[in-house]
């Protein structure tokens, strides 16, 4: 922020939204067309730009608000839900402020936070719990993950008077993005202000890892979801990441057990083990696959950049990459036990032969 924008008369925010986000994987998959037959009453089809081409939709449902203590005062909270076919589940609860100052509006995005953070589970769990008790027909394989992700989006619908300039340099955005109200070091300022974005020119759209400060005049171009698809994919790759992490261990030992076995009941235990470690392999494989089809953003190079950008920041690339090493690993002992069990039961095949042909043998000799 330029000094000019630091003596400034403060903007006043007419209208804005403080949403916190909840996400969750909450089963193997969803049928979202059988979701939306239970939660008829609730249901909206998203309607997403032209751009944002999705491998299936997720369903939003709209449910019934919560009271929020934010900053000592009892406010509203719009409470909405997507269902993610993969499994996953967002769930926002959205703060609308009218005619604040930026001062006050930063501290409330703050104070919204702490409201919605981590000592205050309970109001995330009850509204996950109303979800699950209306969609449980359509989940496959529920599961109870305790992996989640925290996300925070600031809205500014419409200034009293619109901005002239870059927003940038008219107001101090960092403490918004910190949730900080400490003075920050340069080279953090400017780590939580690299990533900004803009379609026109008054649009001011700056993500961070935690938050994000959207201000499109003209309304939502489809940043909103590119965030939260982002989200979403990151959480899939955490949870996977931290089952085959789980996995790995687990399938040394069973290798290690079912190689002390008799050679008679070898080849069986090692083809079941090696059946298992498939099923694990095509599950995640199909999983992860979802996942990075998720969305495709086709014919906007500006809503391609934000979404590539995000996936970049989240660390999406990096999770996705080690998660494929981790399946590397699984197939190749899948493999390997594969081929030692056909060994192993030839073997054993061939010792049955030879026994059959002693049997035999001995049978003529006595005989005759």
């Amino acid at each position: 922020m330029s000094a000019e924008a630091s003596t400034a008369p403060s903007l006043i925010v007419s209208r804005g939204r403080v949403i916190t986000q909840r996400l969750y994987d909450v089963a193997y998959a969803i049928d979202l067309q059988r979701a939306r037959t239970l939660c008829a009453e609730a249901s909206v089809i998203d309607e997403r730009p032209g751009a944002l081409a999705f491998g299936v939709p997720p369903v939003r449902l709209r449910l019934e608000p919560v009271e929020v203590k934010v900053g000592g005062a009892v406010v509203v909270g719009e409470v909405a839900a997507h269902l993610y076919e993969f499994g996953a589940v967002t769930l926002s609860v959205a703060f609308t402020v009218r005619d604040m100052d930026w001062p006050a509006f930063v501290a409330f995005a703050r104070h919204a936070e702490d409201a919605m953070g981590l000592p205050h589970a309970s109001t995330w769990q009850a509204v996950l719990e109303r979800v699950t008790a209306r969609i449980g027909d359509a989940l496959a394989r529920p599961s109870a993950s305790v992996i989640l992700e925290d996300y925070q989006l600031v809205v500014v619908d419409a200034f009293a008077e619109p901005p002239t300039g870059d927003l940038r340099e008219l107001v101090d955005l960092v403490p918004l993005l910190a949730a900080d109200p400490h003075p920050l070091s340069r080279d953090t300022r400017e780590a939580l202000l690299r990533h900004a974005f803009a379609y026109r020119a008054d649009d001011c759209v700056v993500i961070t890892r935690d938050r994000a400060f959207l201000y499109q005049p003209d309304g939502d171009a489809g940043v909103a979801a590119v965030l939260d698809v982002a989200n979403a994919q990151l959480l899939e790759l955490r949870y996977y990441s931290a089952l085959l992490d789980a996995e790995l261990p687990r399938m040394y030992d069973l290798v290690d057990r079912t190689r002390a076995v008799s050679p008679i009941t070898a080849p069986a235990r090692l083809s079941r083990l090696a059946r298992h470690l498939y099923t694990l392999v095509a599950e995640v494989t199909e999983l992860t696959e979802r996942v990075d089809n998720a969305l495709q953003v086709t014919g906007h190079p500006y809503l391609a950049r934000v979404y590539t950008t995000t996936l970049e920041l989240f660390g999406v690339p990096a999770l996705g990459a080690a998660v494929d090493r981790k399946l590397a690993i699984v197939r190749d002992t899948y493999a390997a036990l594969y081929d030692e069990a056909a060994v192993s039961r030839a073997g054993l095949l061939e010792v049955t032969i030879i026994v059959l042909i002693a049997v035999e043998l001995g049978l003529a000799v006595f005989r005759y």
